[in-house]
């Protein structure tokens, strides 16, 4: 199973019981789950204050860059191709140990909600988006 779970923080979380829940829910995703992609919402927020340039990054702006990783993260399961075309496969090669499969996800481009134009990006743009 592989999941995508979004960690909470003081900045943007507005309900008190969320490090409680995140808390409780990690025991479940180390016995229960084969591959855990986090994201953590502090860091997300500074992504679209920083790179993105958005003064007050709402819940939707967050929700766009999830949904752009989960879309790159999956492509390999979608389209045909040999290397990692179901969850096993991917999980063969990416876990060493059973108990490690917690992977912090890396995205470049990075565009914001409101931006369709394209720009040619240069390598150290991309690698600084890293």
């Amino acid at each position: 199973m592989l999941t995508f779970s979004v960690f909470p923080s003081p900045k943007v979380s507005d309900t008190v019981v969320e490090p409680y829940n995140a808390t409780l829910s990690v025991h479940q995703l180390v016995e229960n789950a084969d591959e855990c992609m986090v994201l953590d919402n502090e860091a997300l927020y500074d992504i679209c204050f920083r790179t993105l340039k958005l003064s007050t990054p709402s819940f939707g702006d967050l929700n766009h860059l999830i949904s752009a990783t989960m879309s790159g993260v999956t492509c390999c399961l979608r389209f045909p191709g040999q290397l990692n075309s179901d969850l096993r496969k991917l999980a063969v090669n990416l876990i060493p140990f059973p108990r490690l499969h917690f992977f912090m996800v890396g995205f470049a481009p990075l565009t914001s909600r409101g931006s369709q134009q394209y720009r040619a990006l240069t390598v150290p743009e991309l690698t600084q988006q890293m």
